[in-house]
């Protein structure tokens, strides 16, 4: 996105971050467009980036709307400082008091310390966009609700096994946030590991999220690894069918980029979830 500047260190932080890295990671697995920046039918608005996303998100205790994420100082994050924004992504702490849930903290607090400071890196070297701040409403407090064995920074050597690479990237690319049941209107990860029945309300209707588990028939178990790596990054079933929004979206826009050792590191790890109805 900016020619020659590989990298930026990081003052006082330890390590380097790198601009190649934090926009694989922002296009591939987090999706942050998804929420962050408007769209229409015929996609996003990329001479917005990072402006502000065009899907409200309302519940009770909520209504809000992903912010502007943008450099532009006023009505962005160009003022905020590093350690504002880290905490945002991974601890979903604004500079104005908790996040509201849509924002999936949970799902990124596995990410390594070069990897966060690699998305940082990114988000600061964006066009600035001057669009307004969307209203938001929040209120009372919500309960994290990571991933088993991806509630803390992964350590960049864990990594090179690829069943913990397979965890790290479906973390990120909130698999388990979507495709798990729910308890209260959270992920049940405890009790509902990937057993899907999340309901999704888009443009295009009501969708409940599929099981991901290895039963044989409600879930993946009969599924080929080819037919897993379809549906990621084409949005097409295992009959050949067009998955339905938002996976379709998630994967052509995003998971179509994903690299294929994190690929088959995520198919390997879905592999492992116990079945359940």
């Amino acid at each position: 996105m900016v020619a020659g500047l590989a990298t930026i260190a990081l003052a006082g932080y330890g390590g380097a971050a790198d601009l190649s890295r934090g926009q694989y990671l922002v296009e591939a697995l987090a999706a942050c467009d998804n929420c962050h920046t408007p769209r229409s039918p015929n996609g996003y608005d990329f001479s917005a980036r990072f402006s502000g996303g065009s899907q409200t998100f309302a519940e009770k205790d909520y209504v809000v709307r992903g912010p502007n994420i943008s450099s532009d100082r006023e009505m962005g994050v160009g003022s905020w400082s590093d350690d504002a924004l880290r905490a945002a992504i991974v601890a979903g702490v604004g500079r104005d008091g908790q996040l509201a849930p849509p924002m999936p903290s949970d799902s990124y607090r596995a990410l390594t310390k070069n990897d966060l400071d690699s998305i940082v890196a990114f988000l600061r070297a964006s066009a600035p966009i001057r669009a307004p701040i969307p209203p938001q409403r929040r209120a009372g407090f919500w309960s994290p609700h990571p991933v088993p064995g991806a509630e803390a920074p992964f350590e960049v050597a864990a990594l090179s096994d690829r069943q913990k690479r397979g965890l790290y990237v479906a973390s990120i690319a909130r698999c388990l946030a979507c495709h798990s049941g729910e308890t209260d209107g959270a992920p049940d990860h405890a009790n509902k590991l990937g057993v899907g029945g999340k309901v999704f309300t888009t443009p295009a209707g009501a969708v409940a999220a599929s099981n991901i588990t290895a039963h044989v028939e409600k879930g993946l178990g009969a599924w080929s690894d080819e037919d897993l790596k379809r549906a990621i990054t084409q949005g097409v079933s295992r009959k050949g069918e067009p998955l339905k929004p938002p996976m379709s979206t998630l994967a052509k826009a995003h998971f179509a980029r994903m690299s294929a050792e994190d690929l088959d590191a995520l198919v390997g790890f879905l592999r492992t979830i116990p079945a359940k109805e």
